[in-house]
């Protein structure tokens, strides 16, 4: 006596974002998952590691990649950073290319686009920002944009205000195979918590030490503590390259690290949904961007 299979009517598969820095592809990850999964500042190359958002749209699972901004790499986590990039389009069922709509075709764009060009997977074009972009323009880039490398469609949205979000996210949707879920229905993205405490740290040293310092810096989660009454003590070490960088993270009095402790705290107790006791300290590490642990840490790979 035969079993029939019972045939799989879910879909499910990797969407790699990709692009410049600063397009807005993390802004777009969060909008598309519908609750905030990648850190977000207005600063170039915020995001660092890969990560997956993980977005439901009907039946279909779609484990979103939210890749580093891809640029000309200079230093040795630059070119981690570009390598994780192009590593997250890696067999992708489909590559979505973003671009800044107001900035067009400027910078490592024309580069990006001619690099996919070659790439076999399906390709979506999302002209991000249009809310603040002059709208005469688009039409015309999207033309450009579609003479470099031939895009399977073209979107055009503000991740940020969420115009023609919904319209993207059925169109990737419809575009996945059909497979299992590869993730419980309430997880929203595989990065561990303990990372994504990290992560939001960090993105307090982006908001608000804007160009003084973040670039030179790093935040590594150093002990992990439950206690008895369902509270976390979380131990993280801001890393700086100088000694001379100490008094920016500090502020006057101590008032920035405050500052920056008081709102990691809520935004990772909002995330974990209890009570949060955070402690940060400063290290300095003049070499840290040469430490291969703390590219592990965060997902990196170690390149020469």
């Amino acid at each position: 006596m035969t079993s029939e299979l019972t045939p799989i009517t879910t879909r499910c598969g990797t969407i790699a974002v990709v692009g410049a820095p600063n397009a807005g592809k993390s802004t777009l990850v969060n909008a598309l998952v519908g609750q905030k999964v990648a850190i977000v500042s207005p600063k170039v190359q915020t995001t660092r590691q890969r990560l997956v958002g993980i977005a439901i749209h009907e039946s279909a699972q779609m484990l979103l990649v939210d890749t580093p901004g891809i640029f000309a790499p200079r230093r040795r986590l630059d070119r981690a950073m570009v390598k994780a990039a192009w590593d997250g389009a890696t067999d992708a069922e489909v590559i979505v290319l973003v671009i800044d709509a107001k900035a067009g075709l400027k910078g490592d764009v024309p580069e990006i686009i001619a690099t996919l060009a070659n790439r076999r997977e399906p390709k979506l074009l999302v002209l991000n920002k249009v809310d603040i972009c002059v709208k005469e323009r688009l039409l015309d880039l999207a033309s450009r944009c579609n003479e470099l490398a031939k895009f399977e469609e073209i979107f055009f949205i503000s991740a940020s205000t969420g115009d023609g979000v919904t319209e993207l996210k059925a169109a990737l949707a419809a575009r996945l195979p059909l497979s299992p879920w590869h993730y419980p229905e309430d997880q929203l993205s595989d990065a561990t918590t303990r990372l994504m405490a990290t992560e939001l740290t960090r993105e307090q040293l982006y908001l608000q030490l804007h160009a003084e310092l973040p670039y030179a810096a790093t935040v590594e989660t150093e002990k992990w503590e439950e206690r008895r009454d369902g509270s976390v003590a979380i131990h993280q070490q801001i890393i700086i390259e100088r000694d001379s960088q100490k008094a920016i993270v500090l502020g006057k009095g101590g008032s920035r690290i405050k500052e920056i402790g008081a709102t990691s705290r809520a935004n990772i107790a909002d995330l974990l949904g209890r009570k949060v006791h955070l402690f940060l300290h400063i290290k300095v590490r003049a070499d840290w961007g040469d430490d291969r642990s703390l590219y592990s840490a965060v997902g990196l790979d170690f390149v020469d």
